[in-house]
């Protein structure tokens, strides 16, 4: 008796574990992007056309107006790995999915903290959501045969981007702003108490986003102590001179960088032109 159950169970085991495996008819996608400092990812299913009409008033897949999980499956989720702005909402850091209403002219979209309803949108519940705004509905030149998300237009100064999302014929974007001053501020007090270098970031970034230029010469001079042939932290001192309108000084110092760069044997990287053009640019 003993063995047969032996027998019974190996044999279950091993059914269990020998699963034909197909390709999924709506498979797994996955997208991320460091935006600023912070990480956003989306998980999601993508469903296909397959000739299919997926959006519209009557006969197709999702009406106007109804909601939709947002993808096949489990549905769509978005993650943050800090506290955001999703289209003038605070959103704290987290997991969330995404459920939209279509729309020919616009979508409303929503961030959706229950994360074990999954893709059930008839289990949706109001006071679980996390934000809630209207965005415009993008034709698309070309179909999207794929349900496709994207992470894009990141801003110049790594303070937003945009969440797109296209399937069919059409796309709707939403932004994410991100704020990451007070993590860079933290880090730079830590950091400079352990190694001098960071000093140069520091002034790097007070001189990028023109906070106090005191500070900036103050942490470009540290520095600079630590390394006084470093002529492209040199050049940096004269750029923050410059912009706080110490003309006299801003060239003093671009000329010494000038000097350096030019005794430098592994090469100037390019800024003896930089200083050149900063002299001409004070006289």
């Amino acid at each position: 008796m003993k063995k047969l159950f032996t027998i019974i169970l190996v044999a279950i085991c091993f059914f269990a574990e020998a699963q034909v495996q197909v390709p999924q008819a709506s498979p797994a996608g996955s997208v991320s992007s460091v935006v600023g400092l912070t990480t956003i990812k989306v998980d999601y299913f993508r469903p296909r056309v397959k000739g299919r009409k997926v959006f519209g008033e009557k006969d197709v897949m999702h009406p106007y107006g109804k909601i939709w999980r947002t993808g096949a499956n489990s549905g769509t989720k978005i993650s943050f790995s800090d506290d955001v702005t999703v289209e003038g909402t605070k959103v704290a850091k987290g997991e969330y999915l995404i459920f939209s209403w279509p729309g020919a002219t616009e979508w409303t979209v929503s961030l959706y903290k229950d994360l074990s309803i999954g893709g059930n949108a008839d289990a949706y519940a109001k006071e679980n959501e996390v934000a809630l705004f209207k965005v415009k509905t993008e034709k698309l030149a070309k179909q999207a045969e794929t349900f496709t998300v994207s992470i894009d237009n990141i801003a110049e100064d790594n303070k937003s981007a945009k969440v797109t999302i296209a399937f069919e014929n059409y796309a709707f974007s939403f932004g994410v702003a991100v704020d990451f001053d007070a993590k860079v501020m933290k880090s730079i007090e830590e950091n400079t108490k352990v190694n001098p270098n960071n000093y140069v970031a520091a002034a790097r970034y007070y001189f990028d986003t023109n906070k106090d230029l005191k500070k900036a010469l103050e942490y470009i001079d540290l520095g600079i102590a630590g390394n006084p042939n470093a002529f492209w932290n040199v050049h940096l001192k004269a750029q923050i001179q410059q912009k706080m309108g110490d003309k006299k000084g801003a060239m003093a110092t671009a000329q010494q960088s000038l000097d350096l760069a030019k005794k430098s044997p592994d090469g100037d990287f390019g800024y003896i032109k930089l200083n050149e053009d900063l002299i001409k640019s004070l006289k």
